[in-house]
């Protein structure tokens, strides 16, 4: 049985472009359609579409409300749709928090013109999405921060996280829970360019560590964070006992660009035996070959389990390859990597 999409926009034009260009898939079923989330509501209830997706702006009730209302009552996965005068980080960044798969942009004018722009994401997304589970149904459990005693340490130690679709939340999951005095952090998440510096400073006010958007030659330091640009390639580097960070330019690396294989390929050159390597939620395989060679260079290596991930793809090629270490919950993730970092020898 094919995937059966309901499209929700206040725009005719746009209802008909996105209804064209997913009625072309040979993977999707029928794709119906909505002015507005009352009515998007009544065709939820009767027809249970596989995917949402759902523009911002709405009529009567926008975007983002109707889909927390989505995600608690019918959770179903969804892709938002947003136009180029819409996409503020934050607005998107909501979205993604709100329970959103994943989101596309739509162009603003000629988009009868435009529409073979968005064909190849927006059908990619839509799939990926209809494997996914929806992101409110995964553990979302207040937890109290955990303590890390570091005080026998001789050596710096460093965690690195790769994740893709659905990590946002799962690195929020993480991050909110690791005590001041973590080892430092290096993270690819795909996400563009855009949106990295907005999504690090909203986790940086929510979290004890200190979370930043990574710049050349930051220096790794016990308590920091650093998330990658979205458009830059992520490498370690040493300089004596320091680590430090090089953004690097170039082509995609596994089908990405910040990529995870690049990052943890360098971890594993740089740190090896003193790093936790941690894969997140994600659709494909970038990272899986990079956390082989971290596993291969000593370090500790775990994977997000699939019942917790959002898309057992990335994980999954990773576990499947030998890679991981240990497969491991979201909700436990986080105590694991604590007790992974005691147990590198000094």
């Amino acid at each position: 049985m094919g995937i059966r999409v309901l499209v929700v926009d206040h725009s005719a034009t746009a209802r008909a472009i996105l209804s064209d260009i997913l009625e072309k898939s040979p993977l999707i079923e029928s794709v119906d359609t909505a002015p507005n989330a009352f009515i998007a509501r009544d065709k939820i209830v009767k027809r249970i579409p596989n995917v949402i997706c759902l523009d911002v702006e709405l009529a009567r009730m926008d975007g983002i409300t109707f889909l927390k209302k989505i995600m608690k009552y019918i959770p179903i996965p969804v892709i938002m749709i947003f136009s180029k005068t819409q996409k503020k980080a934050r607005t998107v960044l909501d979205a993604l928090d709100a329970g959103a798969i994943d989101f596309v942009i739509k162009p603003n004018t000629n988009m009868y013109k435009k529409k073979d722009e968005i064909a190849k994401e927006l059908i990619d997304k839509v799939i990926i999405a209809s494997k996914s589970k929806p992101i409110s149904t995964l553990n979302s459990k207040k937890h109290a921060t955990l303590t890390y005693d570091n005080s026998q340490t001789k050596v710096q130690k460093l965690i690195a996280i790769g994740s893709s679709t659905g990590g946002t939340k799962a690195i929020k999951e993480i991050l909110t829970r690791l005590p001041i005095n973590t080892p430092s952090i290096i993270i690819v998440q795909h996400m563009p360019a855009s949106f990295t510096k907005q999504f690090a400073n909203g986790l940086n006010k929510l979290c004890k560590l200190e979370i930043k958007e990574a710049q050349n030659g930051d220096t790794l330091k016990e308590g920091k964070v650093f998330i990658s640009p979205g458009d830059k390639h992520m490498v370690l580097k040493r300089s004596g006992t320091s680590y430090y960070l090089e953004l690097k330019e170039g082509n995609k690396v596994s089908g990405h660009k910040p990529s995870v294989d690049v990052l943890f390929n360098s971890v594993a050159k740089v740190a090896g035996k003193n790093t936790v390597g941690v894969i997140l939620t994600g659709m494909g395989s970038d990272g899986a070959k990079g956390l082989l060679k971290l596993k291969q260079s000593g370090a500790i290596t775990l994977g997000e389990n699939e019942k917790s991930c959002v898309v057992y793809g990335m994980p999954k090629v990773a576990f499947q390859i030998g890679a991981v270490s240990k497969e491991v919950s979201i909700e436990n993730i986080p105590k694991e990597i604590l007790k992974a970092l005691k147990n590198i020898i000094e």
